[in-house]
């Protein structure tokens, strides 16, 4: 589950109980996404867990649990949920005032702690009956977590230091009677089956243009004459068979900087890419790099000598990568200006092309080296500035 483009990336899952209860308490969850550009796409999240006694929920807000479970035990009361294994889900935008908490209520979706750190955490409140004299309580056992899918892998609930608020501008400090906590890791092999993306390359100096590789996605099985193709996903029928493919396309060489042009493009014709996002990992982002039509940043990261930037969505602009159309895909673009370092930069052996690219935090399927668009040997004193 390690990333080495996000070293320290993981969602972590917290409960501080703050109140106890006759027969309880009354738990504030929080959900917080550490990713540095993988987020939490709609339909958003879900969590479960297993009790290890016989808890009931009784009330809950910021959040409901899928099932109500067989109550028929608790006759003068009307639980939440008597579920054994119960399963949380967040609420929408559109819950009314009383079932709402602080920073709740956004359908699931969390993003990167990068991009939007405000949005990177959900909250949503448990009370948690039916201990008896156990007042304590017991951690939660077997928590899952999908965000939306598979992939991530939890740890247990275990005690940590309880949990410290300031109140009156920072002046006192409050802490929960107990934390337990949480850390959650992503593994893409446990996601997905297969790539969701791929990447294709061209450059000014030679006409050449690299495609995805072919069945990147997988292969067509339908008849290649109809445009319309029937995989995992519905998505416009290709060679590659991705729902998304990204194109770097070099543009220009200058004295003191280069060019590039990189276009995201949606072949799904069922989804948009809400708060997308494209990591690429190459050397010349050493240097100062300006994105004209694409938020960015440079991201740290653990054990390569290239640098790696995050790309993402302008608000009201082009935060939303649309669907396919019958004729046509949805498509994002933005130019790119990188400063040359005269020690480094060539246009030779590929260098100005990517070595990675992430889309949404999962890697896309990369051409072979050997296929890349080189330098034409015969040119290239013409293509000096």
């Amino acid at each position: 589950c390690y990333d080495p483009l996000d070293p320290y990336g993981n969602i972590t899952v917290t409960f501080d109980i703050h109140q106890w209860t006759n027969d309880g308490y009354v738990a504030r969850v929080t959900i917080q996404n550490y990713h540095q550009y993988r987020h939490v796409d709609q339909p958003g999240w879900k969590i479960g867990w297993t009790w290890a006694d016989n808890e009931i929920i009784l009330s809950m807000s910021g959040a409901f649990a899928t099932e109500q479970g067989n109550c028929s035990d608790f006759k003068f009361q009307s639980p939440h949920s008597c579920e054994k294994d119960p399963v949380i889900v967040d609420l929408g935008p559109d819950a009314s005032p009383q079932n709402m908490t602080d920073a709740c209520c956004r359908g699931g979706v969390l993003s990167s702690y990068t991009i939007n750190p405000a949005n990177s955490f959900s909250f949503f409140e448990v009370t948690v009956g039916n201990l008896g004299m156990n007042a304590s309580g017991y951690a939660p056992q077997n928590l899952t977590l999908w965000a939306p899918g598979p992939g991530y892998t939890c740890g247990l609930l275990e005690d940590v230091d309880p949990t410290v608020s300031l109140e009156i501008g920072g002046r006192r400090q409050v802490q929960v009677f107990r934390t337990w906590k949480s850390t959650c890791t992503y593994s893409t092999f446990l996601a997905n089956k297969t790539p969701v993306c791929c990447v294709s390359l061209s450059t000014f100096y030679n006409p050449k243009v690299t495609p995805c590789p072919v069945c990147s996605c997988g292969c067509r099985d339908a008849d290649k004459t109809t445009a319309l193709c029937i995989s995992q996903d519905i998505v416009h029928c290709s060679d590659h068979m991705c729902p998304v493919r990204v194109h770097w396309h070099v543009q220009n060489n200058y004295v003191g900087h280069w060019r590039v042009k990189v276009t995201v493009s949606n072949y799904n014709y069922k989804r948009n890419y809400s708060n997308w996002n494209v990591v690429v990992q190459h050397p010349g982002f050493s240097q100062k790099a300006t994105a004209y039509s694409f938020n960015s940043s440079v991201l740290p990261s653990a054990g390569f000598s290239e640098k790696v930037a995050l790309f993402w969505g302008i608000s009201y602009y082009n935060e939303e990568l649309l669907q396919a159309g019958e004729n046509q895909v949805g498509s994002v673009t933005t130019q790119i200006l990188l400063e040359k370092d005269s020690e480094s930069f060539t246009l030779s052996n590929g260098w100005a092309l990517p070595r990675r690219i992430y889309f949404n935090g999962e890697n896309c399927e990369m051409p072979l080296p050997d296929t890349f668009p080189m330098l034409p040997n015969a040119a290239s004193s013409s293509l000096k500035p």
